[in-house]
């Protein structure tokens, strides 16, 4: 009769272990695929650039600071790895794409030009597409986070990888503020 209850034990416990093995694979995989999302808008963003930059170029030559500065953090963007590096060069790349539509203010001729609205509203799209996505990958690791910190799952998350939180996709209390801020004022 000892042993039963022994084997009954084991294997209730075995099983509570699988099943929180299994889970927090899943959740982790879900966070992956969500991100995985974010990069295939960001890739769309990122070759939606030079076009855009080559549109502005040429009613806005002089302005090569700024398509410069559009370029660079492109280019930045386009090579970060980690999440966090992301975040980084997308704010840095939003702020630059801030200051490249601010010079349209100053050139009604590109204002009016057809393919400079349509890679505008192009682009829009993409950042309502990256905001929903951003939501959905922050939902996903909010949720692993969570399951990793619940009980029995802290108990073995560290035995199976998952010791740490994941990383959420914030933009930051700067990058925020910033896109609140009224548009750039360019003065020639």
């Amino acid at each position: 009769m000892e042993i039963v209850v022994i084997l009954v034990i084991v294997a209730v416990t075995a099983l509570l272990i699988i099943g929180v093995y299994n889970r927090l694979v899943a959740l982790n995989a879900r966070a992956d695929q969500a991100f995985a999302d974010i990069d295939v808008q960001l890739k769309q963003r990122h070759d939606l650039i030079p076009n855009l930059v080559e549109t502005v170029k040429g009613y806005a030559a002089h302005e090569r600071g700024t398509l410069e500065a559009v370029i660079a953090a492109r280019n930045s963007a386009a090579t970060a790895a980690s999440v966090d590096d992301k975040v980084q060069a997308e704010t840095v790349l939003t702020g630059a794409l801030r200051q490249l539509f601010a010079l349209s203010e100053a050139y009604p001729d590109l204002k009016a030009n057809q393919n400079f609205l349509s890679l505008q509203a192009e682009l829009g799209d993409l950042e309502n597409k990256l905001a929903a996505a951003r939501r959905f990958f922050n939902n996903a690791v909010t949720e692993f986070n969570a399951a990793r910190r619940a009980f029995p799952a802290v108990l073995f998350a560290g035995l199976f990888g998952y010791g740490k939180d994941r990383t959420l996709y914030d933009v930051g209390a700067d990058s925020r503020a910033s896109m609140d801020a009224a548009a750039p004022t360019v003065k020639f």
